[in-house]
């Protein structure tokens, strides 16, 4: 689904006249709206966690204090506090508003102090709809946009799901150029469903990967060792907590996010569905990938699993594919990467008879590729992890050596990207490394002058 941006308003041309002058009409007034009426509760949060942290560090005198107060006046202090939370997130919500015009969206927020974001639509990388938990159970969604140049995300938090997923579709049909009168009634994009990951998959998938349970036994023996040599329960405890939330970010927390995991293809990009206690709806934009890594622990490799990862410039979006067979993850990186082949990619090792005295076993996991359309580098042995940087998003190209590495005559070429990630070609030969570097570099360029700039709801060049 394409479309031209709107028409300006022009001045009639005068009928002596050989040709008229088109004037832009003045844009209207932008019309300010308000977050869901449930926002109170959440912006109540924030004194009342200010007041949490005086508790905690002033406990004993709190206490004390307490201590000395009838019972009426301990209610009244109690119904005091909840006034002052309820006024305090009543006022934070009344001062917020957001207005959507052709050109941007306008957020206005802040009671003491004021803050108005000005979010250029161009500048758009992703609109995202979020539903935690809780939000979900209330019939309300949370939009976060990704913005080029800013590391932070901008949010409004919370809008009814309804509104949110219209809000979503209305800016990204303004940043493929539509008209603002038909911006808002365009609405949501069709779609079709690409892969979507079983449950059990997924649990297995985890089961397999040796990288979160190589924590288990550190887990068991460092707070031992700790116990043993201190005998404090909170030297104990602090070392054995954070093995405890890595294990269950590896495994239970990585489960619950990426469960129902569901990718589908629309005009304005793909879609990412996913998680079963907070659900998030998440974009990657069309032509806006800078580089996808293909991740295979070693057993997963007897199933033919591979797990796909994104680099997207301003976008926390780092995962396409949690699991899946290389088939199914061939088919949804070509939507991400037109005409790259994954299983296509020639590899060639690094030189065994100089790498080797480098990097000793390990060296045997380099390898490189270099197609018409992307530069490929694989690295490690025990989990195979292959990049892919398409030629048009590569920044700069950089050849390095260290002493040894002079020594053995090898060099390591490096090239850049715009999500600020790297992909290596490690030991190459000198002179192939040398070669490599001045056409990776004529590559890069003349890819960039021929690509033509994308748009969303497009899916090809404007």
């Amino acid at each position: 689904m394409t479309a031209g941006p709107a028409e300006s308003g022009a001045v009639p041309a005068d009928s002596d006249s050989d040709s008229a002058i088109a004037v832009p009409a003045a844009p209207g007034p932008a019309v300010e709206r308000r977050l869901h009426v449930l926002t109170p509760l959440r912006r109540a949060w924030v004194p009342i966690t200010g007041t949490a942290g005086v508790v905690v560090q002033q406990g004993e005198r709190l206490a004390e204090w307490v201590e000395d107060l009838t019972p009426a006046v301990r209610a009244a202090v109690v119904a005091g506090l909840v006034v002052v939370f309820t006024v305090y997130g009543f006022l934070s919500w009344w001062s917020t508003h957001y207005s959507v015009t052709d050109t941007e969206l306008r957020i206005r927020s802040g009671l003491l102090f004021r803050r108005t974001a000005h979010i250029r639509l161009d500048r758009i990388q992703a609109v995202d709809v979020t539903r935690p938990l809780l939000a979900r159970i209330a019939g309300v969604a949370k939009l976060r946009l990704d913005v080029i140049g800013t590391e932070a995300k901008d949010e409004l938090a919370f809008l009814d799901e309804r509104e949110a997923v219209a809000l979503r579709a209305e800016l990204l049909a303004l940043a493929a150029g539509f008209a603002p009168e038909e911006a808002a009634a365009v609405g949501e994009a069709p779609e079709q469903e690409l892969l979507r990951v079983r449950p059990r998959d997924l649990a297995v998938s985890l089961a397999l990967t040796l990288g979160a349970w190589a924590a288990v036994p550190a887990a068991v023996l460092a707070p031992l060792v700790v116990w043993w040599f201190s005998g404090s329960v909170w030297a104990t405890l602090g070392i054995l907590v954070p093995f405890l939330g890595g294990i269950w970010a590896g495994t239970a927390g990585r489960f619950l996010e990426e469960y129902d995991w569901r990718v589908a293809e629309s005009p304005d990009g793909l879609r990412i569905d996913h998680g079963l206690l907070d659900r998030a709806h998440e974009t990657v934009p069309p032509g806006r990938v800078q580089a996808v890594r293909l991740v295979e622990p070693l057993l997963w490799r007897r199933r033919g699993w591979v797990r796909v990862e994104l680099s997207v410039a301003g976008s926390k979006n780092g995962v396409l594919i949690p699991v899946a067979s290389r088939a199914a993850a061939r088919e949804v990186i070509a939507r991400v990467l037109p005409g790259v082949d994954p299983e296509a990619l020639d590899f060639r090792p690094s030189p065994g008879g100089r790498a080797r005295w480098v990097v000793p076993v390990w060296w045997k996991g380099y390898g490189l590729a270099v197609s018409e359309e992307v530069f490929a580098a694989r690295r490690g042995l025990l989990c195979r992890r292959t990049e892919l940087v398409p030629h048009a998003k590569v920044q700069s190209v950089r050849l390095t050596r260290g002493p040894w590495e002079r020594a053995r005559g090898v060099a390591d070429v490096s090239v850049d990207t715009g999500a600020n990630t790297t992909v290596t070609a490690r030991l190459r030969a000198a002179d192939e490394a040398a070669a490599l570097l001045a056409a990776q570099a004529d590559r890069s360029r003349t890819s960039r002058a021929d690509a033509r700039p994308d748009r969303w709801m497009t899916g090809q060049g404007a």
